[in-house]
């Protein structure tokens, strides 16, 4: 039967915006799922000659899929519509990730958004995921990183600019505890400039391994 809410307002597909549910099954269906084999250090589909994470501070990646079909309206739902509901498929596959790069005894790291945005969102995505994951028995979150440079937007940027020294900075949260295996999350891997940010200051503050779970990856 259905609920008083959806007969307010009946659910659509935040990938499409068809009717009848907050993922239809034409954008299930349509989702690219990164398949083996593929690099454990950057991610990308296949075996890395001159992998692009050689020099990153992270120690492994891993998204469950490719930043294509659907999958971009999926993550401008969330960000963008403030779509809460959109987090849910999200958190769901990402929940399949490998044991090897986190098990229940990880620690889940959000990737901080600047303060601006979260409070316009009302929000932070990063938080969001790392909190379903950590439902779903995925570890304990972990929100011991912030930023502390003026706030820079990765939309729209050129990877040269996204790779800028100094674009992003972060810092580990004063008087926060780092445990010594991190994993941070956040909705999209691109050049994972921002993630090699993060796993930089984790391990500044004595964290020996820094893995990064995310929804998507943005292929070459």
């Amino acid at each position: 039967m259905p609920s008083l809410r959806d007969l307010l307002a009946p659910p659509v597909c935040v990938g499409c915006s068809a009717p009848g549910a907050d993922l239809c099954a034409a954008c299930r269906r349509g989702l690219p799922w990164l398949r083996e084999p593929r690099c454990r250090r950057c991610g990308l589909p296949g075996t890395c000659r001159r992998c692009p994470a050689a020099a990153q501070a992270f120690d492994a990646a891993w998204s469950p899929v490719a930043y294509a079909g659907p999958v971009p309206a999926l993550v401008g739902a969330l960000k963008l519509r403030r779509a809460r509901v959109a987090a849910e498929p999200m958190v769901a596959a990402m929940a399949r990730a490998p044991r090897w790069l986190c098990d229940a005894a990880a620690a889940l790291v959000p990737v901080p958004t600047a303060g601006a945005r979260a409070r316009s969102r009302g929000f932070d995505q990063a938080m969001l995921l790392a909190a379903g994951l950590a439902g779903r028995g995925a570890g304990e979150v972990h929100a011991c990183l912030e930023r502390t440079g003026a706030a820079t937007r990765q939309r729209g940027a050129g990877r040269r600019e996204r790779l800028a020294a100094g674009r992003i900075a972060m810092e580990v949260r004063a008087g926060a505890a780092v445990p010594r295996t991190c994993v941070l999350v956040d909705d999209v891997h691109t050049t994972g400039a921002t993630l090699d940010t993060c796993a930089r200051a984790l391990k500044r503050a004595g964290a020996e391994r820094v893995a990064a779970l995310t929804y998507a990856r943005a292929l070459r």
